[in-house]
């Protein structure tokens, strides 16, 4: 690779290419101080390796991301999203050296993290899901709420800010649907199912009132104050009745939205509609469910499913 005159140090290439990210690029502090951050990590390795950051080449490079991702024996290896954010900072400084015409070629071209394998999200068998739904026994009013909760976090696969926002007016149990609000303020219609749908009615009928008292509250999962449930309050809740039935360690915020999705495919809804009654803007997301082993994807359809599964 051809290379142009040094005719900065390190440090100076350092503070042009934060500045050009400030003043030109309108990046946020947090940004700015880990990309110097990782430069520093950057131009620590050149002085130990004789290095010169506008002479490095793509080896060079790549050999600095490798070690990084496998750790070096003083320091553990990156975690897989920060090592993305280090190569991605590293093409960010190369590419500004290019157009500060202080290299002729940028040797970052072909510079790529490790693939980080992506972990496959811990899901529930039939009988698991039964033993959790079981646990919120009784008819007290917070009885009938946890019963509801559980019941409609796994027939409908929702995420836990999207279940503690849901309100009265978006289920239709009539119709046997709810109105759930996704991310980025994207709503979805999803079918509630025959058990859900009860849990629901016992809930609003004699639950919720008794919890609600005198509040005009339109969340529809309230805590015993009245007012609408936390994500905090809903861990809570989930991990009390876990750990009731011996799953605590099998339990994540996520887990009854990804034995949902799971015991679906395993059932045989098609991965088009998963994906809408899922709210993924990218089906690619939701191809992460077909990748479960054969050992651990059960063989039986939902129980708590609507009957048909091609609409949401």
């Amino acid at each position: 690779m051809a290379i142009a005159v040094r005719t900065q140090p390190f440090e100076q290439l350092v503070l042009d290419f934060l500045a050009y990210l400030e003043f030109e690029r309108g990046l946020s502090r947090n940004t700015l101080d880990a990309y110097r951050s990782d430069l520093q990590q950057f131009g620590a390795h050149l002085e130990r390796t004789d290095g010169d950051a506008l002479a490095a080449g793509p080896d060079e490079l790549a050999a600095f991301v490798a070690l990084l991702a496998g750790g070096d024996g003083e320091r553990p290896p990156v975690a897989p999203a920060t090592l993305q954010r280090k190569v991605a900072c590293l093409r960010s400084f190369y590419r500004h050296l290019r157009r500060a015409e202080l290299i002729e070629q940028d040797p970052t071209g072909e510079l790529r993290a490790p693939r980080q394998d992506r972990k496959l999200p811990e899901v529930l068998s039939r009988e698991e899901v039964a033993k959790l739904l079981e646990q919120p026994a009784g008819a007290t009013p917070a009885a009938l709420r946890d019963r509801a909760l559980l019941e409609t976090m796994y027939a409908c696969g929702l995420r836990a800010s999207e279940a503690t926002a849901l309100e009265v007016g978006d289920v239709d149990l009539e119709a046997g649907i709810l109105r759930a609000r996704g991310k980025g303020s994207k709503q979805r219609l999803v079918p509630i199912g025959s058990t859900a749908g009860t849990a629901l009615a016992a809930y609003l009928r004699r639950g919720r009132p008794a919890l609600a008292g005198d509040r005009l509250e339109q969340r529809l999962f309230l805590n015993h104050r009245g007012s609408g449930l936390t994500r905090q309050g809903l861990y809570k809740i989930v991990q009390r009745h876990a750990r009731a039935a011996g799953l605590a360690s099998k339990m994540s915020p996520h887990t009854l939205r990804h034995t949902f999705a799971t015991h679906l495919l395993a059932g045989g809804c098609d991965l088009r509609s998963l994906q809408e009654m899922l709210g993924h803007a990218d089906i690619a997301t939701t191809q992460l469910y077909t990748h479960l082993s054969a050992d651990r994807l059960p063989l039986d359809a939902h129980p708590r499913a609507h009957a048909d599964l091609t609409h949401s």
